[in-house]
Parts: structure tokens; sequence; C-alpha cells
């Protein structure tokens, strides 16, 4: 059984607009009343009529930074998933780190630099 995509994340440089017009577009929810001001799209606001969806998030990046658009995989250990994808040609980008107390998060660019998050729930 393959790992899931549980994430997806839009990130630019000016968080309310895109969190307007993706709110507009697609008549997300997106509550970004937290520190960060990332606005987040909950998964149960997301599902079509059969169940499926995924939540994610919209927000800015640092200062200076383009942007990205990325999906993330849950996967049992985040350290271990960055070595692997680094071992079969990949670049870890960032992590792990401990976000909001409650995940581990890192970014990897696959051989052809596309951008890929993991994310190990704590437990």
């Amino acid at each position: 059984m393959g790992l899931p995509v549980v994430h997806f994340e839009i990130i630019g440089t000016d968080a309310g607009k895109l969190q307007t017009y993706y709110s507009e577009l697609f008549d997300w929810q997106i509550d970004s009343d937290n520190p960060m001001n990332y606005g987040v799209v909950a998964r149960a606001e997301n599902l079509n009529a059969d169940g499926i969806g995924i939540g994610g998030g919209v927000g800015s990046g640092p200062q200076g930074y383009g942007g990205h658009v990325t999906v993330y995989v849950e996967v049992p250990d985040a350290e271990a998933a960055l070595a692997k994808a680094e071992s079969l040609g990949g670049t870890r980008l960032m992590g792990p780190e401990r976000v909001m107390g409650r995940m581990e998060l890192g970014q990897f660019a696959d051989p052809e630099g596309h951008v890929i998050g993991v994310i190990t729930q704590a437990s």
C-alpha cells in the first residue's frame, strides 16, 4: 500500500491576495487566524460528494522568495524519508522540523527539481 498525499500548499509573495483568489475561485473556506497568517483549508470543508479531498494551506514565503506549489505525503519517519529521497538522487531542502508541536515536516526536491513535502504526525 502506498503512502497518502495528505496536504497541499500554495506559497507566494502575498498571502492575503492568494487566499482571496483561491477562496473565490474554488469556494474554499480559508482560516488564516494564526500567528503565521497561514491560510488553512480544512479537509472537512474540501470534500466532494463521495467524501474525497484533502486539506491544505495558502500563505506567504520569506521576503524575496517567489513561492511554490507542492504536495505533502504522510510518512512514518520524516528523517528516514528525506534520507531515502537523497539516496535516490533528490536534494533535501529543509527539515525535518517540528511544526505547531504536532508534526515533523520536511521538503526535498526530486532529481528534476520538483518540491515534495513529507509529514510525520506526532504521536
